[in-house]
């Protein structure tokens, strides 16, 4: 039960000092994080293009106190379409955002994202792109589901995202699963109480494979975002039995996790696209990932240890 003692620490000041200040924490840090700046992301998508993946960037940073902040955020996407047009790159890569970046859990906040967050989509279209919107914990769902609506009238292929941890998950599936809709299936990295959502493995896993059939079986894009082996094997049946194109679903995961299993995939002729973050605000992304696996914990605890 580390997960839960994890997501605390990724909202301490005192552990975000720490782990910042630690010897091998650079070296972790960049086996998730694709960089700080654009610059140092754009070799990261063009040596993806290189294997036939795909990418949808994140630009990291959630703690938005104030409306400049929240403004920034949404120039840092700017910028980011900017360049990849100038290179060519629209068709190879997408956004995703969190609407806390763009000011929703400010005063007036879920006009405020909205406002902020329609010129990226936008700017996006127009370079033959799109943005999906990424789930945050369940107190800010109904206001993202809200926002992609309204999104959608103009630009319908603007993405969203689901999480198969919460109960009312499978409801929103089946409301989400339509003609020309984008849906992005995960399990969910927030820490929600029982009275919302599984707690237990098993349970999350078995609800992510009901949901799974729910979009398979619909009219819309669906987007496995998944490292488990057991998860895409069965993603793939599922397609198969509904009868889908290679093209007509993909298969989304994390830069740096399974870098293998991204190329494996492309080669069979899924579509694979790699969700790469970069940005200087990563403590809160960098702790979710530890706290998704295990094996990412012991990853960084040997990293710490050792100097240099």
């Amino acid at each position: 039960m580390l997960g839960p003692v994890i997501l605390a620490a990724s909202r301490s000041d005192k552990m975000r000092r720490f782990i910042s200040a630690a010897p091998g924490t650079k070296q972790v840090v960049d086996r998730f994080i694709a960089g700080e700046s654009v610059d140092q992301v754009v070799p990261v998508i063009e040596d993806a293009a290189a294997k036939g993946l795909e990418v949808t960037l994140d630009v990291v940073g959630e703690d938005i106190t104030t409306p400049g902040q929240a403004a920034a955020a949404r120039d840092a996407y700017l910028e980011l379409i900017g360049r990849l047009e100038e290179l060519g790159l629209g068709a190879r890569a997408e956004m995703s955002v969190k609407l806390s970046m763009f000011g929703q859990a400010l005063e007036g906040g879920h006009e405020l994202a909205l406002a902020n967050v329609r010129p990226v989509v936008e700017a996006a279209a127009a370079i033959g792109t799109t943005v999906t919107l990424d789930a945050e914990d369940h107190t800010t769902l109904d206001s993202m589901f809200t926002i992609h609506e309204e999104l959608r009238k103009d630009f319908p292929q603007t993405g969203c995202v689901i999480q198969s941890y919460l109960f009312r998950t499978e409801a929103d599936a089946r409301r989400l699963a339509a003609a020309g809709s984008r849906v992005r299936l995960v399990k969910g990295a927030y820490k929600e109480p029982a009275s919302v959502a599984y707690q237990s493995k098993p349970e999350i896993d078995k609800a992510y494979v009901r949901i799974l059939k729910t979009l398979m079986q619909g009219e819309g894009y669906p987007m496995i975002g998944s490292h488990d082996p057991r998860l895409i094997a069965i993603g793939q049946e599922l397609a198969r039995q509904a009868g889908r194109k290679l093209d007509e679903y993909e298969f989304q995961m994390l830069y740096g996790i399974r870098s293998e299993e991204h190329v494996r995939l492309a080669a069979e002729g899924h579509r694979m696209r790699v969700y790469t973050a970069y940005g200087t605000d990563w403590y809160g992304y960098f702790m979710r990932r530890l706290a998704e696996k295990p094996a990412n914990l012991l990853f960084f605890g040997r990293s710490v240890l050792t100097k240099g």
